[in-house]
C-alpha cells in the first residue's frame, strides 16, 4: 500500500472519529478491522493516533489561519484532512510540499475543488508559521 493510500485511510479514522467522539482510535481502528473495512495498516494507525493524540494543538493552528471562515463552517471532510496535513506539518518530517500535495489531493476526491484550493490556501498559512 502507498503512502497516499495510507493517507487517504487515516483521513477516513479521523473523519469517522469526528461522528464517534466517544469512541477511542484504537477502538475505532479495532471496530474496523474486526468488519474487514479497513486494512492493517501501520503508518495510517499511528497517524489517526496522532491526529486525536494532538487534537488541540492541531485544531489551535487551523484556526488561526482560517481566512473568511470559522472554524463551524468548514464542511467535516475538509476539517479531517486539515487536521491530518497540519499533524504532520506540526509532528513529522514530510516535507511540507509532500504534506500539502497529499491534503490537497484527497480534498479533491473527497470534496470539492473550491474546497481544495481552500485547504491549500489554509496549509500554506499553516506551514509558514510551523516551519
Amino acid at each position: 500500500m502507498t503512502r497516499h493510500e495510507s493517507r487517504e485511510l487515516a483521513f477516513i479514522l479521523v473523519f469517522e472519529k469526528g461522528f464517534q467522539e466517544d469512541m477511542t482510535v484504537i477502538e475505532l481502528i479495532e471496530n474496523a478491522l474486526e468488519l474487514e473495512l479497513f486494512p492493517e495498516n501501520a503508518f495510517a494507525e499511528t497517524l489517526a493516533r496522532k491526529v486525536c493524540d494532538n487534537l488541540e494543538q492541531i485544531d489551535n493552528a487551523i484556526n488561526e489561519n482560517l481566512v473568511g471562515w470559522s472554524a463551524k463552517r468548514i464542511s467535516r471532510v475538509s476539517r479531517a484532512i486539515l487536521r491530518l496535513a497540519v499533524c504532520e506539518l506540526m509532528f513529522s518530517d514530510v516535507p511540507v510540499g509532500v504534506a500539502i500535495n497529499e491534503a490537497v489531493e484527497i480534498t479533491k476526491k473527497y470534496a470539492s475543488n473550491d474546497d481544495a484550493s481552500y485547504v491549500n490556501g489554509v496549509l500554506g498559512a499553516v506551514a509558514k508559521k510551523i516551519r
